[in-house]
């Protein structure tokens, strides 16, 4: 195998991946010698250093395929992966009571959950709009939320769908 080849296969196996993957992990994959694998991620970390691109090859904690630091603001806004687990279950909430209001969430879910409305708020997930009387909040899931979560339909039919399968496993 020549080291373009090489170098071109371990790019695939890294975006795959998307993960950190040992040298010895590569050399498995592709069945290769791990100094001939060492060789050809060394020359194609230097490829990706060479050009004014977006992508990197980091090689901290083995070696992931990763966008640059300065383009990290596109990742945030176009891929709300990083959810904590806190701000993930309040946003559950919200997509199987929605329409909900605020008051009713924080009741629900504690005074943290304000933290977790505006994180969901500016990653697009949730829309907050004041309710009719103007003293609370109605909070509800945005196509970006079932876009993200591949969902088809609305809430209330994940939220039936949720409640049978609830009543089969009691049933169980």
């Amino acid at each position: 195998m020549t080291i373009e080849n090489l170098k071109s296969r371990i790019e695939a196996v890294l975006f795959i991946t998307a993960r950190a993957v040992s040298l010895d992990e590569i050399a498995t994959i592709l069945d290769e010698e791990s100094e001939k694998i060492e060789e050809a991620i060394l020359e194609l970390i230097m490829d990706y250093a060479s050009r004014d691109g977006a992508l990197e090859i980091d090689d901290e904690n083995g070696y992931i395929l990763q966008v640059k630091e300065e383009n990290m603001d596109l990742v945030e806004l176009l891929c709300p992966v990083d959810l904590k687990p806190a701000a993930l279950r309040t946003l559950s909430v919200i997509a199987l009571k929605e329409p909900l209001r605020q008051t009713a969430l924080i009741e629900l879910r504690g005074s943290t959950a304000y933290d977790h409305i505006k994180e969901l708020v500016d990653k697009g997930l949730i829309s907050k709009t004041r309710d009719k009387n103007g003293r609370s909040f109605n909070l509800k899931t945005t196509p970006k939320f079932k876009e993200y979560f591949k969902l088809k339909g609305d809430t209330r039919s994940l939220a039936k769908i949720l409640e049978i399968d609830k009543g089969v496993k009691d049933e169980q």
